[in-house]
């Protein structure tokens, strides 16, 4: 037990303790994974359709771990290692996860456009498993943050609750379709990796001004208005785009729908190491709700990042981008 590292510890209890409940209560790893969560959160097995001796085989896993004595981010990670385990056998398009490096810079830009607020308000209108927003807030500890997460999918938000509930973040969680209305009030900050493809429900599309003009709208162009719609004046927004996304269909439109509401702040292209390949690449798109008084920046920031292993080269875009903060942010 010595030998393994606390995420690895963890991630093991995850996986053990799943794998038994998947198996007395016929269900996937995925569900199995949320049940034992939700019982380490309680601190009791909850099932009670299982037997006996079950539950004392699962009980003596959760006794041999105190998760008072592991960080927020092990937690975090360790399960998320084990959410991605559960993907693998049951991989489905919309079951995707942001990955970790992604999420640690996402985390940066956002300390750094909201250095100067204690307490302030994020959304993520396409929450998932809740990888991203949990990342980004580990990493806010001098700000009090009230957050919440939208997502359609029940079994990937009942994932994003539980691990809420054992790394104690407090989240306001909505189960619908984010592009229906929203009963959030306008946030500080929206993080969001945006769902990329069509949206089926033509007459809800037809509600938002960057509908296409026939057939399905693209998702990721309504959850951009969204996203916007549901951010202060002043307020900033951090998404994860298509590399295409100002070459495709509608990039007129678009173009149109930002002079009219946002400041686009800056633009930084994803290292394609992160990538399967290139029609799957990403960029991150930092934009800010036009508020009368502040103009667009000087200058927008455009950077194409290298790989996260090439030190000296992170170093020089991280610090072209403090440069950039000390002429641009008011």
């Amino acid at each position: 037990m010595n030998d393994f590292s606390p995420i690895e510890r963890l991630f093991n209890l995850f996986n053990k303790t799943a794998a038994i409940l998947q198996q007395e209560l016929e269900c996937t790893y995925l569900d199995a994974l949320a049940e034992t969560a939700e019982n380490l959160f309680q601190n009791q097995v909850l099932q009670e359709e299982m037997s006996d001796i079950t539950k004392k085989r699962v009980w003596k896993q959760y006794e041999e771990v105190n998760l008072a004595d592991y960080s927020k981010e092990e937690i975090r990670q360790a399960y998320q290692f084990a959410i991605l385990k559960g993907m693998q056998k049951n991989v489905q398009p919309h079951h995707q996860m942001t990955p970790d490096s992604i999420g640690l810079f996402m985390s940066y830009l956002l300390e750094k456009f909201m250095s100067e607020k204690k307490e302030f308000t994020i959304l993520d209108p396409a929450v998932g498993t809740g990888n991203l927003l949990m990342t980004v807030l580990n990493r806010q500890p001098e700000a009090a943050v009230a957050a919440a997460g939208v997502e359609v999918d029940d079994l990937l938000l009942k994932l994003a609750w539980c691990s809420a509930n054992l790394i104690e973040q407090s989240i306001q969680f909505y189960n619908q379709d984010a592009l229906e209305p929203l009963l959030i009030d306008p946030v500080d900050a929206v993080i969001c990796d945006l769902p990329v493809g069509w949206y089926p429900n033509d007459a809800r599309a037809a509600n938002y001004e960057l509908k296409a003009d026939e057939g399905h709208s693209y998702a990721h162009h309504l959850f951009i208005e969204q996203s916007v719609k549901h951010t202060k004046p002043g307020g900033y927004l951090f998404l994860l785009i298509p590399n295409g996304l100002f070459e495709e269909a509608g990039a007129q439109q678009l173009h149109r729908f930002f002079q009219k509401h946002v400041h686009i702040q800056g633009l930084i292209q994803l290292p394609m190491s992160m990538f399967k390949n290139q029609q799957a690449a990403k960029s991150i798109l930092i934009l800010q709700k036009q508020q009368e008084g502040i103009p667009a920046p000087n200058q927008v920031f455009l950077a194409a990042m290298p790989s996260m292993k090439d030190r000296q080269a992170m170093q020089s875009v991280m610090m072209k981008m403090e440069a950039w903060f000390k002429e641009n942010k008011r």
